[in-house]
């Protein structure tokens, strides 16, 4: 089914065809005649299905007609993050290109100063996140009576960045009467009641299976020692002959020094995480687009909204604590019918997380038969959240303190250090058991330590969460395309 049949004018079909597109995919040709006929609609597609312009696209022709008023946006597109709020304006201004559409964009990072001068030279489409668009809410900068379309795109990465309440608070500020449009990779509990409350009588659309991977992605789990998996790496990106590919860490120092590291076997490889500058993420992105470098280390602030063509491979550095990230995290590559090949190194931390990514997935991933065991071992009991193991018995008491200093029980360095003299001789220390000797934590080895979810994985240096007090963590953008 060519564009043609879909029903949009032919000034957006030039656009169309300009930018090099001829058919629709499964998602756009089954949601842009419903958008033009003003239905209600609930999205479910996994990233790199053409996600974006199947809303993009219908809402240039609904807004062609019509005139914009100062702080009175006509439409509204809520995203998760920066990145992916800069890249649907860029679908925008490629697809718009032959209208007077305005368009303006809120999100963290950028002057307020200069959003606010363009929301009072009105706008017609404002792409918004959550948090700096509630912010000029709140100043009076911004007055929602005269949206009339309201875009929420992935409405289960809003879940997970704790968006929901702000969401539909805004929804509570905009017209009864107004077209609502929802995309999500998934369909969590909270995301249907999200949808029964704030959608009317919608149209539901799913050309895929929720939290399921590409059939043109070929995975595999890599077994490999924690201290070996940076050798590993190397290996593969050798053997596989690697082109482009993004490597996943769950930890923004392990990304720094991942990095590092690869710079020093003499690869082309760059960073991004949420500590990096606006302008830097940016500039990276630009430096991986266009083959300056061709391995990018990532945390999942970029694992969803980057699109880039030509991804040959993704690397699961660090197995992720969410399975659905996962599924995220894969889909960098083969996008747009374009195969690609995606390897998860696996440790024997690192059990249960594969086991809840398969259960998600539905199927079992292959092994690369590395040689290395890393099956749990048959006296350890399941470890529950922080790592620690469910129904262990507590350990042995050790030898007493003036024992173990005689040679028996060796004491820890540092730790008999840190011991008063007086209270190394004390009979009332002699008489119980020695703490457990504490291990010395380098910041490279505090950066490896395997972490799981819980208490243990809601640590600083984690980069699923929002970054700056902004609004979130900012996944990448680039290739505006239909490749989202």
């Amino acid at each position: 089914m060519p564009f043609a049949d879909l029903g949009l004018s032919d000034e957006l079909l030039k656009a169309v065809e300009e930018a090099g597109y001829s058919e629709p995919t499964p998602i756009q040709a089954q949601a842009i005649p419903s958008v033009l006929m003003m239905r209600d609609i609930i999205g479910i597609a996994q990233t790199g299905t053409g996600k974006t312009a199947s809303f993009v696209l219908p809402m240039i022709d609904i807004l062609a007609q019509g005139r914009a008023r100062a702080r009175m946006p006509r439409s509204l597109i809520l995203e998760p993050t920066r990145e992916l709020a800069d890249q649907v304006a860029q679908n925008f201004e490629k697809y718009a290109k032959y209208t007077k559409l305005s368009t303006a964009l809120l999100i963290g990072g950028v002057s307020m100063g200069d959003q606010i001068k363009a929301l009072e030279k009105g706008v017609d489409v404002l792409i918004a996140t959550p948090g700096r668009l509630m912010d000029l809410f709140e100043r009076g900068n911004i007055l929602l009576t005269g949206c009339s379309l309201l875009v929420i795109d992935e409405a289960d990465r809003m879940l997970d960045m704790g968006f929901i309440p702000d969401i539909e608070n805004i929804c509570t500020k905009l017209p009864a009467n107004r077209q609502t449009l929802l995309f999500s990779a998934t369909m969590p509990p909270p995301i249907k009641k999200l949808a029964d409350k704030f959608l009317s009588n919608p149209k539901s659309i799913e050309v895929a299976r929720p939290a399921t991977a590409s059939a043109n992605i070929t995975q595999m789990l890599v077994p490999v020692a924690e201290r070996d998996k940076r050798e590993m790496l190397r290996k593969l990106l050798r053997s596989e002959g690697a082109e482009s590919a993004i490597i996943f860490c769950n930890r923004k120092t392990m990304v720094r020094e991942l990095n590092q590291s690869l710079k020093r076997h003499g690869f082309a490889s760059g960073e991004i995480h949420g500590d990096i500058e606006q302008a830097a993420r940016i500039a990276e992105l630009e430096r991986f687009k266009t083959g300056e470098i061709n391995l990018l280390v990532a945390s999942d602030v970029a694992a969803r909204g980057l699109d880039i063509k030509g991804v040959s491979h993704v690397f699961n550095f660090d197995a992720p604590w969410h399975p659905d990230d996962y599924v995220h995290r894969i889909g960098r590559t083969g996008r747009a019918g374009a195969t690609g090949k995606a390897f998860t190194f696996v440790t024997k931390s690192d059990a249960e997380a594969i086991e809840n990514i398969e259960k998600l997935i539905g199927t079992k991933i292959p092994r690369l038969d590395t040689g290395i065991d890393v099956s749990p071992d048959e006296n350890e009991a399941p470890r529950g959240r922080g790592g620690a193991k469910r129904g262990a018995r507590k350990p042995a008491p050790k030898e007493p303190a003036a024992k173990a200093q005689a040679g028996k029980e060796p004491l820890a360095k540092d730790q008999a250090a840190k011991e008063p003299a007086g209270k190394q001789a004390a009979g009332s220390r002699a008489e119980r058991p020695a703490a457990p000797a504490r291990e010395e934590r380098s910041p490279r080895r505090e950066a490896e330590k395997p972490q799981r979810r819980g208490e243990q994985a809601r640590d600083r240096d984690r980069d699923d969460g929002p970054d700056d007090g902004w609004n979130g963590p900012t996944p990448a953008f680039l290739n505006f395309g239909f490749g989202n």
